[in-house]
């Protein structure tokens, strides 16, 4: 589906006239557009149009994650048949710990099992099921991409989110990396917009040559602030986002979340049509994508090797 989505209202207290998708989103409907336009594409693939067949009831956080429990709660208390959590550990743990007997759908970067969303992929036990990608466990190469452009940096800079669930799981891979790599890291912590300039400045005054950020969902959900930052203090930096390079930033590196936005859609369409999500193995998205901006690369001085382009699966000129 093309477009904006049409944002349905439910009639609480009355039985719907066709089946009601409960959405919870971290962020605002202009940030997840086209999260949602392939979510509505996978949806339209198991015969669900919002509008036609089905509705859906959307609570958006807006960027304040913290909100993210009590809007669940809500959202669970409403006549909705399946709950959808998409955008990250954060919104698929909120929705779990309402203890609501739906049907849950989730989608995350992160590892469902170790987060103990599910009790395993195959067997994910209970009312929930969903899609991850694999742009947690990809962190570390992240770092050796940054490593390999900046061959000479004897310090790279890694940006985490403290507040996030699995920040420190990949933290200790990346330090890990580092080891093997010769190179020291500089942990910077940033969990809000207003932290971001500062971050930078005090980076570009006297402090590692590049920046490698974590996969995050409040990140990605800002990598137009974080390109123009980026480019501003003339720094380089990686993401898991391919949003991040079209927004001018120099290159990103992660999970395919057109894919598993799609596939979430799939489910929750399936889950409508009967089937019971403990009968629905999580599904792993393993394509990861690089992605890398030319026009970033001249302007910070920095080219990409023959190599790096030729492995990109997108190069902006």
């Amino acid at each position: 589906m093309a477009g904006a989505a049409t944002w349905t209202t439910v009639s609480y207290g009355q039985k719907p006239s066709m089946p009601v998708i409960g959405y919870l989103c971290p962020e605002s409907p202009k940030l997840f557009a086209s999260r949602l336009d392939a979510f509505h594409q996978g949806l339209g693939e198991a015969g669900f149009v919002e509008g036609r067949n089905v509705k859906i009831d959307f609570q958006w956080a807006n960027g304040q994650y913290s909100r993210l429990p009590a809007l669940a709660a809500e959202l669970a208390a409403r006549p909705v048949d399946v709950i959808v959590a998409p955008g990250g550990a954060p919104v698929a743990l909120a929705a779990k710990a309402t203890g609501t007997t739906k049907p849950i759908v989730f989608e995350m970067g992160g590892d469902p099992v170790q987060l103990r969303v599910v009790d395993s992929l195959s067997r994910p036990g209970g009312n929930i099921t969903g899609v991850s990608s694999l742009s947690v466990d990809v962190s570390p190469k992240r770092l050796e991409l940054m490593r390999d452009l900046l061959p000479a940096a004897t310090s790279l800079g890694i940006v985490a989110n403290p507040t996030s669930p699995t920040a420190e799981s990949q933290l200790q891979k990346l330090r890990a990396a580092a080891e093997t790599l010769r190179v020291q890291l500089q942990i910077l912590n940033a969990s809000k917009e207003d932290e971001f300039e500062s971050m930078f400045a005090a980076v570009a005054k006297d402090g590692p040559s590049g920046l490698v950020f974590t996969s995050d969902p409040y990140f990605a959900f800002r990598s137009a602030r974080l390109a123009a930052l980026a480019m501003k203090y003339q720094i380089p930096a990686i993401t898991q986002t391919r949003d991040f390079p079209v927004a001018g930033g120099l290159m990103s590196y992660g999970g395919d979340f057109m894919q598993s936005h799609r596939r979430a859609g799939v489910y929750a369409g399936r889950i409508l049509l009967g089937e019971k999500p403990s009968d629905l193995p999580v599904q792993l998205v393993t394509k990861v994508e690089l992605v890398v901006n030319l026009n970033a690369a001249k302007l910070l001085s920095h080219p990409f090797s023959a190599a790096v382009i030729a492995g990109a699966d997108e190069v902006i000129e």
